[in-house]
């Protein structure tokens, strides 16, 4: 696996992601940030955008999943995004998709909170995506 990436950072979005149902109801805004791994050499050489994995189309993604879909938790976004993005874009190798909700509700001043979770594309053995979740 090469050590290339992809950033895209700090996407805004407006969404109604949350536990309370004052979120579901006013909203907030939210940051998005992907690091993409993937191997850039192809594109690279070739200046062909057709040999990577475009950033507007990965923005995308990330801008319909937040803005029309509803979370209770903000790992359930995460993980929807890396899904979505594995499984659109074979080229990419693995993703982390951070969350940020800098208006979180807690009884405390803080700058937000933020998770950040870390994915990889299925394998040559044709495993399922590591999505981290646990099958009943």
């Amino acid at each position: 696996m090469s050590g290339d990436l992809i950033r895209v950072t700090r996407i805004a979005v407006f969404g109604r992601h949350g536990l309370l149902p004052e979120e579901a109801v006013l909203g907030q805004r939210f940051y998005i940030s992907l690091d993409c791994s993937l191997d850039l050499s192809a594109s690279g050489v070739s200046d062909d955008v057709a040999r990577t994995v475009s950033y507007a189309d990965l923005t995308e993604i990330v801008v319909e999943i937040a803005t029309q879909r509803r979370f209770a938790l903000i790992e359930a976004l995460a993980e929807a995004i890396a899904e979505s993005c594995l499984a659109r874009f074979p080229r990419l190798h693995a993703i982390t998709v951070r969350v940020d909700k800098p208006s979180a509700p807690v009884p405390a001043v803080i700058d937000g909170v933020s998770i950040e979770i870390t994915r990889r594309q299925a394998s040559a053995a044709g495993q399922a995506p590591s999505t981290g979740r646990v099958s009943a």
